[in-house]
């Protein structure tokens, strides 16, 4: 996780749009917009854009997405705010390779860093940016990382136990099956993934590892299987999907990385700027909601006549609740399925 490098900066402005081949900017987020992009369908598109847009309105706002991918809700934001310039993070090498690519129209106004999001704090100093006045954080597994069947995430296609978000670092699948002690793997398909029979499928895979490594996705998807009781196996989707997410959300240490983003990304929020969050499980969601929740409170005593003016509030919540996605885009997009969207606004500045 430490190596870390700045993609470099693209020369090319955003000059002639139409005459480069890349089409106008109205065209772009259009494209995005209807999924006609062939990179990339982003979720909620539409909603993310118009909650993060307001504060995007000034010369130099700053729009950090610390969750690049392939760039779609950035190069939308980007083709919508003519003012934004974005500091885009991302810790997987190949996504940072090829949203730079997709968003060299605007290279002018676009940096670059290879880093996790909860460092949202250095990209920016990186950046030479005080502040940032709009925050995305789309969370989880990207579609380019389930799609390429090598990096080994999705149980439908054989593959090397991976599941590396960021491919420099050490840690793999395959070593969490093969070395975790029975107890601690228990814990991570437990209360990672949500997996009700883990004590059955960490016995399972105690039992197997004991002949040989348990070294691809097919073995570790079909172990599984046969670990789930059969009437259990009947309905809810494959298997193996919660031991899939479990080990993931294990190896790149996502729910961790996220309780250090949240409150370091809300610390560099500017008042008025504003923040959106996507998740895709419960566990992201929560940890979310309570971050938000935590910031949307006035916190003076209760047995105090008067609110405190240094208790007050520093966010407006912007969603009610966790929106969900149209049963439009639903049908569109799969992947969608499962986000959970919420954003907020900062009305007062951080406590210091």
């Amino acid at each position: 996780m430490e190596e870390r490098h700045r993609m470099g900066d693209h020369t090319r402005g955003r000059g002639n749009e139409g005459a480069d081949g890349g089409g106008t900017g109205d065209d772009r987020v259009a494209a995005a917009r209807t999924g006609a992009d062939p990179l990339h369908v982003p979720v909620m598109l539409d909603r993310i854009v118009d909650l993060l847009a307001p504060a995007l309105d000034r010369p130099g706002a700053v729009f950090v997405d610390g969750t690049l991918g392939l760039g779609g809700h950035s190069e939308a934001i980007l083709a919508a705010c003519p003012n934004a310039r974005l500091v885009g993070v991302d810790r997987d090498t190949t996504a940072l390779e090829r949203s730079a690519a997709r968003l060299a129209p605007y290279a002018d106004r676009v940096h670059l860093v290879h880093a996790v999001y909860s460092e949202i704090p250095r990209a920016l100093d990186e950046a030479g940016a005080a502040g940032a006045d709009a925050v995305l954080l789309d969370l989880g597994v990207s579609s380019p990382q389930l799609d390429e069947t090598d990096r080994g995430f999705a149980y439908a296609h054989d593959a090397p136990l991976d599941m590396r978000m960021d491919r420099t670092q050490p840690l793999t699948a395959a070593e969490v099956v093969n070395t975790y002690p029975v107890a601690e793997l228990t814990r991570v398909l437990r209360t990672y993934g949500e997996e009700r029979f883990a004590s059955r499928v960490a016995r399972a895979i105690e039992r197997r590892r004991a002949q040989g490594p348990i070294d691809s996705t097919r073995e570790l998807a079909e172990l599984v299987r046969e670990a789930i009781p059969a009437a259990t196996r009947r309905t809810g989707g494959h298997p193996a999907k919660r031991t899939f997410q479990g080990l993931r959300i294990e190896v790149n240490a996502e729910l961790s990385i996220l309780e250090r983003t949240l409150p370091a990304a809300l610390s560099r929020l500017a008042v008025g700027g504003r923040i959106a969050v996507l998740s895709y499980h419960s566990l992201e969601d929560r940890l979310t909601k309570k971050a938000f929740a935590a910031l949307a409170t006035d916190t003076t005593p209760t047995d105090l006549p008067v609110p405190l003016p240094d208790r007050q509030p520093e966010l407006r919540l912007l969603t009610r609740g966790a929106e969900l996605p149209t049963d439009e885009e639903n049908e569109r997009n799969p992947r969608a399925q499962s986000a959970r969207l919420r954003a907020a606004e900062r009305v007062r500045p951080a406590r210091q």
